[in-house]
């Protein structure tokens, strides 16, 4: 094989990428239509005028993601990616319909729940790893992470809509019906995942916590959620009471940044994979993420103050949300790999759990200075363990095209 064939990307590489990405659109697309419209409908039920209630309800399902999240990527390498993926994704159409069809909000936590309880996201992000080639992984990591950040988008814009033309219960079932569509991509569309070693459970999970490399990336993720979660408690009314913009035209900010983002992430990211600079770029979007916690901090009054800082937060929080996830592949054994994304994607469901609690007590007692300083406090952590980290090389030298 001629050395410009094995440097591009093969068809199934691509087809691996396309619907994996496919499988995570699908299923957050669920999630994220629920967030800007779900307060407006919980008024409707009994107890729904319970802010904590509210709260719980829209927690519950980061909380038993962060729970069973290591017990998937485990499984998945016991039993194989696809069956445990499978399991999860109806686990999480059983809980979407029973939301749908709650008649009061203690019905619609238990329906989050069950949402949460079909935690897959280390099981898919492990059998991407297991088709692709390692110099191509990142490409495929930014794939999902580029898909997550779109239906994001596109859920700000149509949530509005949805809710006005079917309400929450049909959202609710529309998470259902996309998860179902989930399930037949991967069933039909995605590639067979190539025989690996497995190991049972337990000895993977106590060699991926005893990894230091794999801590500081598991910190990072942590750092990275908590930081987004606490930021959103404080961007919408900041938006609204220094920026001028409605509710409704939050969206006129979020899509561009999020475009103007990608945009200058894939530049990014193809420089660190073909001149070997990862810890160099990967260094260098945690530096921006602390900036962004001073500019929100001291000089982010007005909507082009906000829009600015908003923008350069989502550049590295894509370089990241990319590169993390392979450099875990890359660094964890072959026979744990699901145990290490599975510990991963926990400590990131801790952060988006933890961020909230995070930012609104801080925000209620100290102000919202407290929260950037918080949030800039564990960027600075976060960079000097990332400066010590040790990034292996790619076993395929190739140039990355």
């Amino acid at each position: 094989m001629s050395a410009s064939s094995t440097d591009r990307m093969s068809s199934e590489e691509k087809r691996a990428g396309i619907s994996l990405a496919a499988v995570f659109a699908l299923r957050m697309l669920g999630l994220f239509l629920i967030l800007p419209v779900f307060s407006l409908y919980a008024k409707e039920l009994p107890s729904g005028n319970d802010v904590a209630l509210v709260g719980v309800a829209l927690g519950a399902y980061g909380l038993t993601q962060a729970c069973l999240q290591i017990a998937y990527g485990a499984a998945s390498d016991r039993f194989g990616r696809k069956p445990v993926i499978v399991f999860g994704l109806l686990l999480f159409v059983a809980g979407s319909f029973l939301a749908a069809f709650a008649d009061d909000i203690y019905v619609v936590i238990a329906g989050r729940v069950l949402q949460g309880a079909g935690a897959i996201s280390a099981a898919v992000t492990a059998l991407a790893a297991d088709l692709t080639r390692e110099q191509h992984l990142t490409k495929v990591m930014a794939m999902i992470g580029s898909s997550i950040g779109m239906v994001f988008a596109v859920s700000m814009v149509g949530a509005p809509l949805l809710y006005v033309s079917i309400g929450m219960p049909g959202i609710f079932a529309l998470t259902g019906v996309l998860a179902m569509l989930a399930i037949f991509v991967v069933l039909r569309v995605v590639p067979a995942a190539p025989a690996v070693p497995r190991q049972p459970a337990w000895p993977s999970f106590v060699e991926v916590l005893s990894h230091r490399q794999l801590l500081r990336l598991n910190f990072g993720v942590f750092a990275l959620h908590l930081m987004l979660t606490a930021m959103w408690v404080l961007l919408p009314a900041e938006l609204v009471s220094t920026g001028g913009l409605p509710v409704a035209e939050h969206w006129k900010v979020y899509l561009p940044a999020l475009l103007i983002s990608f945009v200058i992430m894939v530049p990014a990211i193809v420089f660190a994979e073909r001149f070997a600079r990862m810890k160099l770029v990967f260094n260098a979007a945690i530096v921006i993420l602390l900036a962004v916690q001073a500019g929100f901090g001291l000089f982010a009054g007005g909507l082009y103050g906000l829009t600015f800082w908003l923008m350069l937060f989502f550049v590295a929080f894509n370089i990241l949300e990319a590169t993390q996830p392979s450099l875990i592949s890359r660094i964890a054994p072959p026979h744990a790999k699901g145990a290490a994304l599975g510990v991963y994607n926990t400590t990131q469901a801790l952060g988006l759990f933890l961020g909230g609690v995070f930012g609104g007590v801080l925000a209620k007692y100290s102000g919202a200075g407290a929260v950037w300083l918080g949030g800039a406090i564990l960027a600075v952590v976060w960079l000097m363990l990332g400066l010590t980290m040790s990034i292996p090389p790619l076993r395929s030298r190739q140039a990355i095209i």
